[in-house]
């Protein structure tokens, strides 16, 4: 939890506290990258604690640690983000697909999107795209692909070309050293690559909740208040 002492964190046994300081807006940001570094610090814990074979933690520490720098980084390329919701803010609909950690970072991109722009999203893991969701695929829709991962990304570049196929746009994002994916997009989003590929998540994010929040402002939505939501609520 954020905040010390919140109802969520009295009707808790134990806490983590993120201690990602306040946010103002409704759409959390910095909140839900706190708490993915504060569950993988949970995680490293439990492998140290059952000395789980082939687990450095002291590595994974000191990568983690290098967060910060890359996502200055990452953050740093924000033109080509806002170039990029100049390009899609008329979408009728927009895609988040991908495949291990990407999945998850999909979640949180399409949340975003939705959220404070407005925009309809089709989230789903990009090997089920076949069970409905490619269905909805015509020429205008987006999607966007987390390819972080080079264990899948063979696999993400077929589901590309099966959204191209039916007349869709696709965004990739990758990471800098990949040139494998390029052929496949129509557009990239390229961060810092990480030594564990599974912290890309904690970049991968940046740029989508980047393009969020420029596809709103560019459309004219109240970003911080977004319509019908609240920071919190007090009824089930």
């Amino acid at each position: 939890v954020n905040v010390v002492g919140s109802s969520i964190a009295r009707e808790c046994d134990r806490t983590i506290m993120t201690q990602a300081g306040p946010e103002i807006s409704v759409a959390s940001t910095k909140a839900y990258t706190a708490q993915v570094t504060a569950l993988t610090l949970l995680a490293l814990h439990v492998a140290q604690v059952r000395e789980t074979p082939g687990i450095r933690v002291d590595e994974w520490v000191a990568e983690l640690k290098r967060m910060p720098e890359r996502a200055r980084e990452t953050l740093a390329r924000a033109s080509e983000v806002e170039a990029l919701a100049e390009d899609l803010r008329r979408m009728p609909l927009c895609f988040f697909l991908g495949r291990g950690a990407d999945a998850f970072v999909a979640l949180e991109g399409a949340l975003k999107l939705k959220e404070i722009a407005y925009i309809p999203t089709q989230e789903s893991p990009a090997g089920e795209m076949k069970h409905g969701p490619l269905a909805l695929v015509q020429p205008g829709v987006a999607a966007i692909f987390g390819a972080t991962d080079p264990n899948t990304r063979d696999k993400v570049v077929s589901n590309m070309k099966e959204v191209q196929a039916r007349g869709g746009t696709v965004v990739a994002i990758v990471t800098d050293e990949d040139r494998i994916v390029d052929r496949a997009a129509d557009s990239l989003l390229r961060v810092p690559r990480t030594k564990f590929d599974f912290l890309s998540a904690l970049l991968s994010v940046l740029p989508l909740q980047l393009l969020a929040y420029h596809v709103a402002r560019l459309n004219g939505c109240e970003i911080d208040q977004p319509r019908n939501l609240a920071k919190s609520v007090t009824v089930e």
